[in-house]
């Protein structure tokens, strides 16, 4: 049998490779749709009561189910060894079951993003691997329209799928970036796409907020309005998705790639082969630590802005929400920023000044007056100078401390670990506020994951870890 050909060169071309880049861009575009409105607003507050229902009709039968919600838990509290769903036989309460499922979505990734990282990189099929995720995760987010009543389990159900494909496809779309740009473009690449997410998920939630609080006077009960917002994110994402699934191109993989296959029998044991890999790139290492050191700080003040606001300013939902879709909409402004300042003075550089203005913001949150809105905009509009660039120049300079040929690999490692370690910020919070019961100084508690982290990145040689990946070095790094 004659030998078969090999495949065709793909043109790699400035204009060809500018394409993809375009394309690529706007998978941020859809799925932060998914993020914003699903994560960060609307499920939990929606899910909750959603099991409290459930509860009620379980456990209190005689009272009206409005009234048992409203009253939930002065009758839990009144009723010992009730109030509690069911969660696959174990007794839950309905406040914690979000952060049950939260809980199992990300040990879920830490089992299953090795494994996709691993099939990304030795099949080449990634680009029909990020529509399977993408679409599987669309579907999901979908399918939260029917979550009303009491299924608290379907609602359980769709968001882990919908995480994990989240999740998976994100370790994909990663690792599309050293293949798409050049060592001299990844700064500016990867910050154009992080700001174009920023954009994409602002502008979904300021329409799904319109449409919330206007819910009355379209004739919408509150829950359908929910639902309609839970669902266009899932819509959003399926549609906006398919940009990138016709500009993005496979690479073809060397032939004994494909064998590695076979050694996928597990996470756990792929987890250990990219671990034990790591042992010949110290520095790329060491610049991973001082990334999950210092983006633990990030997440842990993102994820605790709310209750910063609510509990220790007093202000209310509605100056919440509002400065959340300003910091999506400034965010956009501030990645591309960053991304300049980089192409001026490093990228290195710009990282490092980004974690001591983080150091400087984290710090107001001792000097801001309770019930001034004012001052609290302008703490979230600062954070939104320096949220995008840190996390998009972080993920260029990752880019390049990694072996081709491993891109989705290594990407997977970065989002597991970044999942893992997330509980060290919370812990440290729930500590603080144990000890001294306020929130601002449970978040000035993060200047040390800043502190440490700045130290750690000072510490790393990139170029003699570019270098030791295989990789070519960029100016002004």
């Amino acid at each position: 049998m004659p030998a078969s050909a090999p495949p065709a060169a793909l043109d790699d071309s400035p204009a060809a490779r500018r394409r993809e880049q375009r394309g690529w861009y706007f998978y941020d575009w859809a799925n932060s749709a998914f993020y914003t409105t699903v994560i960060s607003v609307f499920l939990g507050p929606y899910l909750i009561p959603v099991a409290k229902t459930a509860a009620c009709a379980k456990d209190f039968p005689s009272i009206a189910s409005a009234t048992c919600v409203s009253t939930f838990d002065e009758l839990a509290a009144a009723n010992p060894g009730l109030g509690y769903v069911d969660v696959l036989g174990a007794d839950i309460r309905p406040a914690a079951f979000f952060g049950l499922i939260t809980t199992v979505a990300v040990l879920l990734q830490i089992v299953f993003l090795p494994i996709v990282g691993a099939l990304a990189d030795h099949t080449g099929r990634k680009r029909e691997m990020l529509g399977l995720f993408a679409y599987a995760g669309a579907l999901a987010a979908m399918g939260l329209f029917f979550v009303e009543g009491d299924r608290y389990m379907l609602g359980g159900v769709l968001f882990i799928a919908a995480n994990l494909a989240y999740g998976s496809s994100i370790v994909v779309y990663d690792s599309f970036l050293p293949q798409i740009s050049t060592a001299e473009e990844r700064d500016a690449v990867s910050s154009r796409g992080w700001a174009i997410g920023y954009l994409g998920g602002g502008l979904l939630l300021a329409l799904n907020l319109v449409l919330y609080l206007q819910h009355e006077s379209l004739g919408l009960t509150e829950g359908m309005a929910v639902r309609i917002c839970m669902m266009s994110a899932g819509l959003w994402w399926a549609t906006f998705t398919i940009i990138p699934l016709l500009r993005l191109r496979n690479r073809p993989v060397p032939a004994h790639e494909t064998t590695a296959l076979r050694s996928v029998g597990g996470s756990f044991r792929q987890l250990g082969r990219t671990l034990s890999g790591l042992r010949q790139y110290p520095l790329t290492l060491l610049f991973l630590v001082a990334y999950l050191v210092y983006n633990d700080g990030v997440q842990t003040v993102i994820g605790n802005s709310a209750a910063f606001a609510s509990e220790a300013l007093k202000l209310p939902q509605t100056v919440q929400i509002t400065a959340i879709l300003m910091v999506q909409f400034v965010a956009f402004f501030g990645a591309l920023l960053l991304g300049r300042l980089a192409r001026s003075y490093g990228t290195k550089r710009t990282v490092l000044a980004s974690l001591v203005l983080w150091t400087a913001i984290v710090s107001m949150a001792m000097f801001v007056a309770e019930g001034q809105a004012l001052q609290f905009y302008l703490m979230a509009f600062a954070i939104a100078i320096v949220l995008g660039g840190t996390q998009a120049l972080s993920r260029s300079l990752f880019s390049l401390v990694i072996p081709k040929g491993r891109e989705a690999e290594y990407f997977s490692l970065l989002q597991i670990s970044d999942k893992g370690s997330a509980f060290i910020g919370a812990l440290t919070v729930t500590i603080a506020l144990q000890l001294t019961n306020s929130y601002r100084i449970a978040i000035m508690s993060m200047i040390v994951f800043f502190v440490i982290g700045f130290v750690l990145l000072a510490l790393t040689n990139l170029p003699k870890a570019i270098r030791a990946a295989g990789n070519e070095v960029p100016d002004g790094v």
